[in-house]
């Protein structure tokens, strides 16, 4: 195993990815991610890489479409607004079944907002941004190292399930600057990229990659396929923590940076006499909706905590089930809530809970 080393999220992220198979990045800059494509363009050709800063997202996902047709590994990144603009070619990478890992250092917004963390693109990462219908693996990390851990999977199980993989994290997670080891990659039996577009060598028939099916039942066949393969995913790909769940009334659901204030919020309400857990998503899509099968009797109420103005929340009732009242606290446009906002809130729902319970 190596020895840490204190890096930026952004460059620890690129390091991963490199050592993780990827040998192609196409991107355009755009703050707070600016950190990815620097390190890719001065690192990528030390491993026998292409960088390329393309004119605009919309030609760097295009690039990406060719380079995953192709068979490589490859990646691109942006943040919030730029990812919006690469949703056309995601949605046709996804219609053609191609690998690939799309970062997202998410900012606030809408339109183009401004460079403080946001986690408002959750909507855009899990329910599938562009047209049709179409889903992408999206890891949530919560620090570098995990950020580190989950880009090696990502590139994998791109290739496994043949459908593009985001990591999406946030501001912080790019800007900050942590210790990280860099493990051994995990040894996955991986397909063979039959379908790829390298050339026939006299020896087969051309493979062709296409989103275009005019015909609407083998497009309906395309789409039933795609909704196998998703099952499969959710099957097999969902990632979680539950933290001091064991006991709790109070249940904190949090994802990425958030995650990190409401474990410490966490530890001072339950000093403060009141038994508070969290669930942490770690895949977004698919959502640990089993988590929430796994709470014990004890638990009163939920609590979604976002950097958005409530965008998991929808995720958090649909898995709650009606079993439990569901709250929310947020805070958006940038801004981050404390510990002490999270305690607050979490006293206030305590409350609201524990009078119900005696009605």
């Amino acid at each position: 195993m190596s020895e840490k080393v204190l890096m930026k999220g952004n460059e620890a992220l690129c390091a991963a990815a490199i050592r993780g198979g990827c040998r192609y990045f196409f991107g355009y800059p755009i703050t707070p991610q600016n950190e990815i494509p620097e390190y890719m363009s001065r690192e990528l050709a030390k491993a026998g890489g292409v960088f390329l800063q393309a004119e605009s997202e919309g030609a760097a996902i295009n690039m990406v479409y060719g380079a995953a047709g192709a068979g490589a590994r490859v990646m691109t990144s942006s943040a919030s607004p730029g990812i919006a603009l690469k949703q056309e070619g995601i949605s046709y990478i996804a219609g053609a079944e191609l690998p690939c890992v799309i970062v997202n250092i998410s900012r606030g917004g809408p339109g183009l907002g401004g460079i403080q963390p946001s986690q408002a693109d959750y909507f855009q990462a899990t329910r599938g941004g562009g047209n049709g219908d179409y889903n992408l693996l999206v890891y949530a990390p919560a620090n570098i190292q995990e950020a580190v851990d989950l880009m090696t999977a990502a590139f994998d199980l791109a290739d496994y399930y043949r459908m593009p993989v985001m990591v999406l994290g946030d501001g912080m997670i790019g800007q900050m600057m942590e210790p990280v080891v860099f493990k051994d990659p995990e040894s996955r039996e991986l397909p063979e990229k039959d379908w790829a577009t390298t050339g026939t060598g006299g020896t087969r028939k051309p493979n062709i990659i296409n989103s275009l099916r005019l015909d609407p039942a083998e497009l309906e066949k395309l789409n039933h396929k795609l909704q196998e393969k998703y099952a499969q995913v959710r099957a097999n790909e969902v990632r979680y923590e539950m933290h001091k769940t064991d006991d709790a009334e109070l249940v904190f659901v949090a994802y990425g940076t958030s995650s990190r204030v409401v474990k410490n919020a966490v530890a001072v309400l339950r000093s403060n006499g009141i038994k508070a857990g969290l669930i942490r998503p770690i895949t977004l899509w698919p959502f640990p909706e089993a988590a929430f099968d796994e709470l014990p009797s004890s638990v009163r109420g939920l609590m979604s905590v976002e950097l958005s103005e409530g965008q998991m929340i929808d995720d958090v009732k649909i898995s709650a089930r009606g079993r439990w009242p569901v709250g929310f606290y947020g805070r958006s446009g940038g801004m981050i809530f404390t510990q002490q906002e999270i305690v607050d809130a979490g006293e206030k729902m305590y409350r609201e809970v524990a009078d119900v319970s005696r009605v």
